[in-house]
């Protein structure tokens, strides 16, 4: 399901080190909603990218995209910001506003527990969810959920997992 470069969503900030949006094009993407980008760009997949596109070609989908609550890049989830940088989540919001208003996206809450290592990814998600173009759409998991009720990450799902309705808003409202 590798798409040739001219087929490619992919979007940074000038230094590529924040990533907005990495993916396929299609009219109906897998949209996965990660915490942070690590190394993986067009033609070069790390564990969290080729999940998505499993996933997405298992469960029907003719594209995916990687989206994350933050797009700061770093391999180590501990290394995230100790404080958010506005203007990337400012930035991250309009390209990913810009995915949601094509096609008929699906989003799959994919971010595991690691949404829980800094206060600020609960308002990046909240933010994102209040989207204008994400309003309506589809929400799903894939897997068990944690003990603290959060999604799955996609690097540890079983071939198996199928999806199962999210509701996103009442996720945030339990926070």
């Amino acid at each position: 399901m590798q798409a040739p470069e001219t087929d490619w969503i992919y979007a940074t900030n000038a230094t590529d080190t924040a990533r907005y949006v990495l993916g396929t094009v299609g009219e109906r993407p897998l949209v996965c909603v990660g915490v942070n980008p690590s190394t993986g760009q067009p033609g070069e997949y790390n564990g969290t990218l080729r999940a998505a596109q499993r996933m997405a070609q298992r469960h029907g989908f003719d594209s995916w995209v990687m989206i994350n609550l933050y797009p700061q890049r770093t391999v180590d989830p501990n290394r995230l910001h100790r404080r958010w940088i506005k203007a990337w989540h400012q930035e991250n919001l309009a390209a990913i506003a810009e995915v949601l208003g094509q096609g008929s996206p699906t989003l799959w809450a994919a971010w595991g527990t690691l949404i829980a290592k800094r206060p600020y990814l609960l308002r990046c998600l909240q933010d994102i969810a209040s989207l204008p173009q994400a309003q309506g759409l589809p929400w799903i998991t894939l897997g068990q959920r944690s003990k603290q009720g959060h999604p799955h990450h996609p690097l540890y799902l079983p071939n198996s997992a199928l999806p199962e309705s999210f509701a996103v808003q009442k996720y945030l409202a339990s926070r």
